[in-house]
């Protein structure tokens, strides 16, 4: 009954409901008393109440409210009631929490555990298909409407939140705020697939066609096949070599083991990708 429980979408909506407390504790604990301006609707909601005495959790909720309508218009069916319930819940929890005694004001102790905390509440979140919202929504449209990956995406919209507040509160607390997106990230790596942003994934099986019409309708990615031939059973057989990024590789992990459970499957960490829909190279010409 357990590991069934596991498996079932209850359990999926717990570990976003946990996963975004989590999220909202590191934001009342760590960010709003040392002042950082992490990124997101969060650090948005920091700089208001530096500049108007807004209360954080209201601030989060009107800007929320909009980009969920902005979500369900653009995004389609990629966007999910796990993110209604993410982006709601959130500042709920910021909102019960907001008169907790417990808190950090060293900005240096904040921005590594404030990073370490928030990492590990939105890789729960990730980790079954979730999310808090917030800019993650204005990330996805973005591109959705220019190409860019959802890193790069998601680091402008992030950047352009750490840099106004580099004017209104310092540009040292400016760089705290930097340093707990780069810690949060790789916790956030590391909760989801203990590994890096980009993954190849190596599939061997003898459903070819079924697994790249996986590959082309659910991640919209290419696909490489080489005939390959089992050492044991003497068998031809092909694997496919696919290129996703870490959410997308969290996705198909889930969805190759509810459709194809019997195909052999290794996920190996990927560095270096140049192409289309990754980074671009920056050639000397010299």
């Amino acid at each position: 009954m357990i590991r069934k429980f596991k498996k079932s979408i209850a359990f999926e909506y717990i570990q976003i409901i946990i996963g975004a407390s989590l999220v909202g504790l590191a934001y009342n604990i760590f960010y709003l008393p040392a002042r950082l301006a992490a990124g997101g609707v969060s650090g948005i909601s920091t700089i208001m109440y530096e500049l108007f005495a807004f209360q954080p959790a209201f601030v989060q909720w009107i800007i929320n409210v909009p980009l969920l309508i902005l979500g369900v218009v653009f995004i389609g069916k990629e966007f999910s009631a796990k993110t209604i319930v993410g982006t709601l819940f959130l500042p709920l929890v910021i909102w019960l929490t907001s008169d907790m005694s417990l808190s950090v004001e060293n900005p240096l102790l904040s921005a590594i555990y404030g990073g370490i905390v928030l990492g590990v509440g939105l890789g729960i979140v990730y980790r079954v298909n979730g999310s808090t919202g917030g800019t993650t929504l204005i990330a996805q449209v973005l591109k959705k409407f220019t190409g860019l990956s959802s890193g790069f995406s998601q680091l402008f919209v992030d950047g352009f939140v750490v840099v106004t507040s580099a004017f209104v509160f310092d540009f040292e607390l400016a760089l705290y705020a930097l340093m707990s997106i780069y810690v949060s990230s790789k916790v956030i790596d590391f909760v989801q697939l203990q590994a890096s942003p980009t993954k190849l994934i190596l599939i061997i099986t003898d459903k070819e066609a079924r697994i790249q019409s996986l590959i082309h309708t659910e991640l919209n990615r290419g696909l490489t096949k080489v005939k390959t031939l089992g050492g044991y059973s003497n068998e031809e057989k092909t694997m496919i070599l696919c290129v996703v990024e870490q959410s997308e590789a969290v996705y198909f992990k889930r969805l190759l083991q509810q459709e194809e459970p019997d195909s052999f499957v290794i996920f190996l960490n990927a560095s270096e990708i140049l192409g289309r829909g990754f980074s671009r190279a920056q050639f000397d010409r010299s």
